[in-house]
């Protein structure tokens, strides 16, 4: 009872998991604990065996002779085959109901959600219904070194923040652009590839609402630590309004009943690595977008062409003080309507 105290008390004690933020996090979390459970029972009836041997059989310090023979104990090595064995199997039925679960969609028999949820030589991301909420589809852009993340469902509507609408089954179908990333967000419990020629696919279902930490767990390249980014979950109502207003015109840039620039500029990311004070950004792990007049100038370039081939081929023209290769080249697969309300937002806020 003491060793089985001990070791619960740490197990409890100390936060070894992120809170769950989603019904596959849950079950993962179970089966961690029912594993947790069996090894701490095991381990406190071990270390008392040991214990009660250690002082039971210690000889004393001028005992030099031999113990007496053993021949084993067949009763006993058939308990200690037979518990352990019904045990791993235990542990192996609930890891395999958990993981069927985990990659269920609504409505599909368990053995086409399996084939839905691994890979396919499919490289088109695309929804799965015409109800974009049953379940919704996102398409998961992974590139050196950031997340896009687009909606087939409204309109190809495309953010850097995975905005989820809470107790709603997604599917995410993650594709990658150069090398494999790896996607992670820790409070939804699961982790996925994205290889580059390949569809692979991670099926969430979100259940608290709140911000957390989308993470690239890939070793991808110099700016791997940078390839940070959030996922959002938020009411069905709050959701629809965003979706709705990616296509909508709100003022900041964008052309009447277009998208804002403003709101894409802020959506996209680009206000955590740029200091654009139209947007209130202070990034500065790109150029300092106040002075894009001057930097169309160095590059020998009009303002509206330079910005859209900035956004587009990122690294056609780099500013002098900063390095190739840095902002990802997603951004190219922004609409055509998205691209032209960043053009007019930028180059019409230049003094």
């Amino acid at each position: 009872m003491l060793f089985g105290g001990a070791a619960a008390a740490v197990a409890l004690l100390v936060p070894w998991l992120p809170d769950p933020a989603s019904e596959q996090a849950n079950r993962i979390d179970f089966v961690f604990w029912f594993v947790t459970t069996i090894c701490i029972a095991i381990f406190a009836l071990v270390a008392a065996v040991i214990v009660y041997s250690l002082l039971k059989f210690r000889a004393r310090a001028d005992d030099d002779s031999d113990g007496p023979p053993t021949h084993g104990h067949t009763g006993l090595e058939i308990w200690w085959t037979a518990i352990p064995a019904a045990l791993v199997t235990a542990i192996s039925i609930v890891s395999a109901v958990v993981l069927a679960k985990n990659e269920q969609l609504p409505n599909a028999t368990s053995a086409s959600a399996a084939r839905g949820a691994q890979t396919s030589t499919q490289t088109m991301c695309r929804p799965r219904s015409e109800d974009p909420l049953k379940p919704l589809v996102v398409c998961v852009i992974a590139q050196q070194f950031a997340w896009l993340f687009q909606y087939p469902a409204y309109n190809n509507a495309t953010s850097a923040t995975l905005r989820l609408p809470i107790d709603t089954t997604v599917q995410l179908q993650l594709q990658s652009k150069d090398v494999i990333h790896s996607f992670w967000v820790p409070e939804f419990g699961q982790k996925q590839d994205a290889v580059p020629g390949l569809l692979t696919k991670l099926v969430i279902t979100p259940n608290r609402l709140g911000t957390f930490p989308v993470i690239c767990t890939e070793l991808c390249g110099l700016g791997h630590a940078l390839m940070r980014s959030q996922s959002e979950v938020m009411t069905t109502s709050k959701f629809r309004q965003w979706a709705a207003s990616q296509n909508q015109g709100a003022g900041g840039g964008g052309a009447a009943g277009g998208p804002s620039g403003k709101a894409l500029f802020v959506s996209n990311g680009c206000d955590g690595c740029h200091t654009f004070k139209p947007a209130g950004s202070t990034g500065t792990v790109g150029p300092d977008l106040d002075q894009l007049r001057t930097e169309a100038a160095r590059a020998n370039k009009p303002l509206g062409p330079f910005i859209r081939e900035s956004i587009v081929d990122p690294d056609a023209y780099v500013e002098p003080g900063f390095q190739k290769g840095i902002m990802p080249g997603t951004f190219r697969t922004l609409p055509a309507a998205q691209i032209d309300a960043l053009v007019k937002f930028l180059s019409g806020s230049q003094r």
